[in-house]
């Protein structure tokens, strides 16, 4: 599996999602019930940013993944911060490197490789949050799936629930969509639905 080839495929399905906000939506809740739109939106930036400070060698501090600023355009901001984070998992030896990822545990560091689908698995779950929150289409290609869903059966069961950055999983039948499954390894209702306004 090419993981930089799919991820940034997983870039750029968030990207068209993120296209398609407009200002009003900026405030909408989403199916991450911590955050609006916005804040989800500034989480993306914030998590491009982070990765590619890791890359780096400098993604300990937990400021370099807090501190996305979307400006007065986050398409702009989203794609500016896309771009950072593909010219850095484009490097020779990116695969190899040890990233730092506070969010999971203060000293967690993993090899380029994983962290890259972690990576990956974030941005195809997130361009459904946005997709479902302003009723857009959510239609990644099966290999991203495919891709996602490996990453995601491998997300412990401990450590999930309320305040953690997964919740827990949700049943779904076995012959359910590809997509579907994924949503719900990761804790979300896959008909979840926007509060009318």
């Amino acid at each position: 599996m090419d993981i930089r080839r799919l991820d940034h495929q997983a870039l750029l399905l968030t990207g068209e999602t993120v296209s398609r906000v407009k200002t009003d939506h900026l405030r909408l809740a989403t199916p991450c019930a911590d955050w609006t739109l916005y804040g989800l939106l500034r989480h993306l930036v914030s998590q491009n940013e982070g990765f590619a400070a890791s890359a780096r060698g400098a993604g300990e501090p937990w400021a370099v993944w807090r501190d996305g600023d979307l400006g007065d355009a986050p398409a702009a901001a989203y794609e500016a911060s896309a771009d950072e984070v593909t010219a850095v998992f484009a490097e020779d030896d990116v695969l190899e490197r040890r990233f730092a990822l506070p969010e999971v545990g203060e000293g967690f560091a993993v090899p380029g490789r994983i962290a890259i689908g972690f990576h990956l698995l974030d941005y195809v779950v997130h361009a459904w949050d946005i997709a479902v929150t302003i009723g857009a289409p959510w239609e990644p290609a099966a290999e991203l799936t495919a891709a996602a869903l490996r990453v995601a059966a491998l997300v412990p069961d401990e450590g999930r629930g309320a305040g953690a950055a997964f919740r827990r999983r949700i049943a779904v039948p076995d012959d359910a969509p590809p997509g579907e499954r994924l949503l719900a390894l990761l804790g979300r209702d896959p008909s979840w639905t926007p509060a009318p306004c």
